[in-house]
């Protein structure tokens, strides 16, 4: 198994969350979260006062799959998230040793 973590701009989880509903995945967890790369944030004006927004708004997927289909999921969160410009996110994917699904007791492939 293996968990494929995506950061993204927020205006693109509509688009990959279909893109990985298209190729069969059936949960995703998604965290609002702040950061920066290369991009460094940038500068705003506000009620005539500058200031830098060091941390920009992001969102956080988190997916766990099967072995087969890992390399298609994050095929697919790419070429969704992809707009060409600075800051659209990373994806980490790392191995899953034991997965539990709580309510029912199945244990790995079948948790997820």
């Amino acid at each position: 198994m293996k968990k494929i973590e995506a950061i993204i701009k927020p205006f693109k989880l509509d688009e990959v969350k279909e893109a990985l509903h298209e190729i069969g995945v059936s949960g995703i967890t998604v965290t609002e979260a702040k950061g920066f790369g290369r991009q460094k944030g940038h500068t705003e004006l506000y009620r005539g006062a500058e200031y830098v927004v060091d941390f920009l708004p992001k969102v956080k997927l988190e997916v766990v799959v099967n072995d087969a289909i890992a390399e298609r999921v994050t095929e697919a969160i790419a070429s969704a998230a992809q707009t060409g410009r600075i800051g659209d996110g990373k994806i980490f994917v790392s191995s899953i040793e034991n997965a539990l699904r709580i309510r029912t007791g199945e244990k790995d492939d079948d948790a997820i």
